[in-house]
């Protein structure tokens, strides 16, 4: 049976509901995973998605800030939301289907403009993150034959996730001591990138453009951001890809994009 993931970096989602809703109408995704909902799980939008046909919620909010959620028209049950680093951050969240798949949405910290721990905290706690992530993994790798991993993990780990390797080395998001760390998080439980399984490592692959290009369009200076992994026993069920390019045209956009993942279950 055909089953479609979505993730998505909505950058608040009640600012930006009727692009949820538009979306869901036109794609109609089994599951659409968020973050970055910026809200409290009282004043979520429960409504608009149970009209749009997604009345099963998970929900892990935060007044103003990070937030993760996910809808699905088939039911599941919530196993975790987690408080990594003990930031107290809305962060994670996962659950599971009744075929016993299970389904991860991280947000990472995106960790700020300084690419130096020791001067920056923001990219420490980004740093202590994925390391947190990795030990996780590692940990449930046996217990977890049938996951999926999807959302902002806010790294473009491979040299054609950026617009320029060179030129992105030093700048958060691309530095090496975080794309080795995610390597680490992805090895650390198997992880097969979904994504790359249907578009070569060789090809430029973006989910995000800037809101500080003047026409990101043809400017076209992107990042792979966003992700969606599945557990090698998922790999052969894998059907395809969609980077949703366009939505970056939408009226008031998020500057990510969303992804969808098809596979047979």
């Amino acid at each position: 049976m055909p089953f479609t993931i979505a993730t998505w970096n909505i950058n608040s989602v009640r600012l930006r509901i009727d692009l949820v809703t538009r979306f869901l109408a036109e794609h109609g995704p089994d599951v659409l995973c968020l973050q970055e909902t910026k809200t409290m799980d009282d004043a979520f939008p429960r409504q608009a998605f149970a009209a749009a046909g997604y009345g099963h919620l998970a929900i892990a909010g935060q007044k103003g800030y990070h937030g993760v959620a996910i809808a699905s028209r088939r039911p599941f049950d919530i196993l975790d939301r987690p408080d990594w680093c003990a930031m107290g951050d809305a962060r994670h969240l996962a659950v599971r289907f009744a075929d016993g798949l299970l389904l991860d949405n991280f947000y990472v910290p995106a960790g700020g403009d300084e690419p130096d721990p020791a001067r920056n905290p923001k990219f420490d706690h980004k740093l202590k993150f994925l390391g947190e992530m990795a030990a996780w993994g590692a940990a449930r790798r046996a217990t977890a034959a049938r996951a999926i991993l999807v959302g902002d993990l806010n790294v473009a780990p491979l040299e054609h996730d950026v617009w320029s390797h060179k030129q992105l080395r030093d700048v958060v998001s691309h530095t090496p001591v975080e794309t080795d760390l995610l390597a680490t998080v992805q090895s650390a439980q198997g992880w097969v990138d979904a994504m790359r399984h249907f578009v070569p490592a060789t090809e430029k692959l973006y989910s995000w453009w800037s809101y500080r290009a003047r026409d990101w369009q043809a400017a076209d200076r992107g990042r792979r951001l966003d992700h969606v992994w599945v557990t090698p026993a998922l790999t052969g069920a894998l059907r395809r890809m969609t980077v949703l390019r366009d939505a970056r045209g939408w009226d008031k956009p998020s500057d990510h994009v969303p992804v969808l993942v098809t596979l047979d279950l």
